[in-house]
């Protein structure tokens, strides 16, 4: 009788957490940030790689984190390739477009802890306070994988995360100017 109910409880868990999953199957995460400098100085704080761990939210959590710039810095094709947390994150994000002093896209190839190839779109608008940027984060997974994203919370760490993001690349931008 209780392997009976136990076996019930653990069929509804597995059968309520995979329908809220699917929910999960494409993520976009949209975040603001209004930043004080001027818009090639903000512009370039994203576009060149090199300044990436200035504002990097993985990296100011792991600042033993190793990483090196591929291509040529600043230009479509430029990598930022990063191995971190003593082995146990790996991958790289690549420049894929940029619209001088408007928009830069990135792609990204993470290799550990899971598997993902997120985009991030920037959006940078001057407004009478401030130079705007919107990043426009997308990742889209497999029902397994949605299941554990669902289960502990993920999406809510990305939020936080990319908004850590942003909150860095504003800091490392006024302190410069």
């Amino acid at each position: 009788m209780i392997l009976g109910t136990i076996a019930i409880a653990l069929i509804a868990f597995l059968a309520f957490g995979f329908y809220k999953s699917s929910e999960l199957k494409t993520i976009q995460i949209v975040k603001t940030v209004t930043i004080k400098g001027s818009r090639q100085e903000v512009f370039d704080m994203v576009k060149y790689l090199n300044n990436f761990p200035k504002w990097s939210p993985f990296y100011a959590q792991d600042p033993s984190q190793k990483y090196e710039v591929k291509g040529i810095d600043g230009t479509v094709g430029a990598q930022y390739h990063w191995d971190g947390n003593k082995g146990k994150d790996l991958g790289f994000q690549e420049i894929v477009k940029i619209d001088e002093l408007n928009f830069i896209g990135m792609k990204c190839d993470i290799q550990k802890p899971f598997v993902a190839k997120p985009t991030f779109d920037y959006y940078f608008t001057e407004t009478n306070i401030g130079i705007e940027v919107k990043q426009d984060f997308k990742v889209e997974s497999g029902l397994p994988n949605t299941f554990f994203m669902w289960l502990f919370g993920a999406k809510a760490e990305m939020e936080k995360t990319n908004q850590q993001g942003l909150e860095l690349l504003k800091l490392a931008v006024e302190k410069q100017s």
